[in-house]
């Protein structure tokens, strides 16, 4: 059941059409992350650290176009708790490759 939760996320955009990724918090730390965009698939693969990569499926059209013009994206790892305040874990900038 857990696992299904770390496949969960969600994109925003602002007013500024900036992107921002947010998903469940995982066990590890970032470490200098990054994510691949695949235009031609509509899906990205989010590398949070050497060891822990996840694949984005049907990323919209209007994220993927935002996301064509920065050089990163702002990544928000929420907490899992059942409380009913939901926390920041990790907030860190993806630099975003193609």
């Amino acid at each position: 059941m857990i696992e299904d939760k770390f496949k969960t996320y969600d994109f925003l955009i602002n007013d500024e059409d900036e992107a921002m990724l947010l998903l469940y918090a995982h066990d590890s730390e970032p470490q200098n992350p990054r994510i691949e965009l695949d235009t031609d698939t509509g899906s990205a693969v989010l590398q949070r650290n050497p060891q822990d990569i996840l694949e984005l499926d049907d990323v919209p059209d209007e994220i993927m176009d935002s996301l064509q013009d920065a050089d990163s994206l702002l990544v928000c790892e929420l907490s899992l708790d059942n409380d009913k305040e939901t926390r920041i874990v990790y907030a860190y900038e993806a630099e975003i490759t193609d």
